[in-house]
C-alpha cells in the first residue's frame, strides 16, 4: 500500500509592497511521503511571490512531466511554469518549449554549486532564477503547523512572515 500524502492548509495574508498586490490566500498542499518540510515551504513561498491570478498548485512530485506551479491561459496553454529546486537542464529546456514564462526558484545547501555548474547554459534559456536562502526556509519550517494562519508581506527580496507560533524573514537574491 503506498503512503499518501500529508495535507496542509494555509490561510495567508499576503501584502506585496513591489507589485502592490494584496490578497488573501486560502492553500491546500499536499506533502508529498517524499518531499521535505523545507521544500513544501519553498513552493508556498514561490507562490506567495509570484501570486496572481490563475496561479494553482500542481500534482508536484507525483506528477514528473509537470511544475510545481503554473498558471494556464483561457486557451489553456501555460502562461507560467514555475519549479522548486534544481531542476536539470534539460528540465529547464523542455519547459521553456512549453511556457511563456518560466521560473526556477532555488532553495537548499546545494543551490549554489547547483548554480555555478549550471548558469552558463541556463543563461542562455529565457529563465528566471531565484534562489531563496536555505537558512530563512529552515527558519520558517520551524514554525510549520498542519492548518495555520499567517501573515506574508514582500518588499525587496524579503519576505517577513509572522505566525501565531513566531516571526521570520525568507530572503532571495535573482540570480538570472
Amino acid at each position: 500500500m503506498a503512503i499518501k500524502p500529508t495535507i496542509y492548509k494555509f490561510h495567508i495574508s499576503l501584502s506585496d509592497l513591489n507589485r502592490d498586490y494584496y490578497d488573501s490566500l486560502n492553500l491546500t498542499i499536499a506533502l508529498h511521503p517524499s518531499e521535505t518540510l523545507e521544500r513544501m515551504m519553498a513552493r508556498v513561498m514561490a507562490y506567495c511571490i509570484e501570486a496572481q491570478e490563475g496561479l494553482a498548485f500542481t500534482k508536484g512530485l507525483s506528477e514528473v512531466e509537470e511544475p510545481d506551479i503554473w498558471v494556464h491561459t483561457l486557451d489553456n496553454q501555460i502562461a507560467l511554469w514555475i519549479d522548486a529546486g534544481e531542476p536539470s537542464l534539460e528540465r529547464i529546456k523542455k519547459a521553456t518549449r512549453l511556457a511563456q514564462t518560466v521560473k526556477v526558484f532555488s532553495f537548499n545547501s546545494k543551490s549554489d554549486v547547483w548554480w555555478e555548474q549550471s548558469k552558463n547554459k541556463v543563461k542562455q534559456l529565457s529563465v528566471s532564477v531565484l534562489q531563496l536562502d536555505w537558512e530563512s526556509i529552515q527558519s520558517l519550517v520551524k514554525h510549520v503547523q498542519r492548518t495555520m494562519n499567517f501573515s506574508v508581506t514582500i518588499t525587496g527580496e524579503s519576505a517577513f512572515i509572522a505566525s501565531e507560533t513566531g516571526e521570520c524573514e525568507v530572503n532571495w537574491v535573482t540570480l538570472q
